[in-house]
């Protein structure tokens, strides 16, 4: 082979790894038309900025095993990042015979539980911070092993009136430990859930989930939800432009981070109580939303 062709081949290489590097740099950039609007850096230390996050607390959904908590051993701001912690131990739990979840047999087991095992966190900015549509991301490293079941969701604004799922559910990433190489996004209707088995999702490999931060997102329109892990797209949803049943996501939503432990989904392979504590680590949190002409 001669010099000069050794050279052009060399100079392609090199002109395909620039282009390369464009375009992985443009995929992950954040298109001119949007603007941030609400946004989370962590740039202090201490419990989670109270003006832009809330809590959840104690037993709360899908027969989970875990008591969500404020304490900063579960929820806390250290070195530029939010760290949601799961850990085995015990808490008396409030709700013990508690008699308002008669009505709810879907919860009834919150009532018959005397002291729960573990505890973790769910921040919430329900009731400080909605959106309607937007690119939301979450650069985030997350927790390993059987058991675990860390989530970036969330839920319509008018989830009390409405009910779950009339509300609409947005799984921007959930990750269960049993199967540990994969991310799900995922939406939850009426029309489209998990109780019939037709809810929209699908999942996607990941690489070092456990060691390395990951951009978590979410680019919302009133015609489309596309799901991006790294700043590929996963999962395209359309809206159908039928009824709410299908799309109720014409309204205000509120962000949900947290781990639970077990559950319904999370817990089909047991919980390995050798891997606690475990940390979902959190360096930002942004949302952008098309800029007003």
């Amino acid at each position: 082979m001669s010099k000069l062709v050794k050279f052009h081949i060399l100079f392609l290489h090199l002109v395909s790894s620039v282009l390369l590097l464009s375009c992985k740099e443009k995929a992950a950039e954040t298109p001119e038309k949007y603007e941030l609007v609400w946004a989370d850096e962590f740039d202090y230390n201490g419990k989670p900025d109270s003006t832009k996050w809330g809590y959840e607390y104690g037993f709360i959904r899908n027969a989970e095993k875990q008591y969500y908590t404020d304490d900063l051993k579960n929820a806390r701001v250290e070195d530029g990042h939010l760290i949601i912690e799961a850990r085995k131990e015990k808490i008396a739990n409030e709700k013990y015979k508690s008699d308002e979840f008669e009505k709810k047999n879907w919860l009834k087991y919150i009532a018959e539980i005397d002291t729960a095992q573990y505890t973790s966190a769910s921040l919430t900015t329900r009731g400080l911070a909605e959106w309607t549509y937007g690119k939301i991301e979450v650069s985030a490293k997350l927790p390993r092993g059987v058991g675990q079941w860390p989530a970036i969701w969330m839920l319509g604004a008018n989830w009390k009136e409405a009910g779950w799922p009339k509300c609409g559910e947005i799984d921007i990433m959930e990750h269960v430990g049993f199967d540990k190489d994969s991310v799900f996004g995922t939406i939850h209707t009426e029309a489209y859930n998990h109780m019939k088995g037709t809810q929209k999702g699908k999942k996607i490999v990941i690489s070092e989930p456990y060691d390395t931060f990951h951009v978590f997102a979410l680019e919302w329109t009133p015609e489309k939800m596309d799901f991006l892990l790294d700043g590929v797209v996963y999962n395209h949803i359309e809206n159908e432009h039928k009824t709410a049943d299908e799309w109720p996501f014409d309204q205000d939503f509120h962000l949900k981070l947290n781990i639970a432990i077990g559950g319904g989904l999370g817990g089909k392979h047991g919980i390995d109580d050798s891997v606690f504590p475990q940390q979902m680590v959190v360096d930002y949190v942004r949302v952008y939303q098309l800029k007003k002409q």
